[in-house]
């Protein structure tokens, strides 16, 4: 058996509006809720099942690999959206996106104030 990521439970103020967020952001769906959780399924299989969360959320980091294409469409949904981006997981270079590894890349946060991440190359795959 090969081992496989098949979901994670990703904390949410409001778990609708966190999986639309993502979803139309990376231009996906939001699939149906099932129990308490309202799943988003990336492309690979992968599914974020968001999920009602009280008090204090501690932000947990997502990074998405996708196409060079796929960013510049992801982006200028990130732009036309006014979110601010960082191209530093420490917010340190707000307006900005990296060229790390040859590729490029950029932060930006969800509603519950997690860290999304989109990059074209893998880190260490460098050029």
């Amino acid at each position: 058996m090969t081992v496989q990521l098949n979901h994670t439970i990703v904390a949410a103020h409001d778990k609708h509006a966190s999986a639309r967020f993502l979803a139309d952001i990376l231009g996906l769906e939001v699939s149906p809720e099932y129990g308490p959780f309202v799943p988003v399924e990336i492309p690979n299989g992968v599914t974020l099942d968001f999920a009602d969360a009280s008090g204090d959320i501690t932000p947990q980091h997502y990074a998405f690999l996708v196409s060079e294409g796929e960013f510049d469409t992801i982006f200028g949904r990130i732009e036309e959206a006014g979110l601010t981006y960082w191209a530093d997981p420490f917010h340190r270079r707000p307006g900005e996106i990296n060229r790390n590894d040859g590729g490029r890349g950029t932060y930006f946060d969800d509603p519950s104030g997690h860290r999304l991440e989109i990059l074209t190359r893998p880190y260490g795959s460098g050029s």
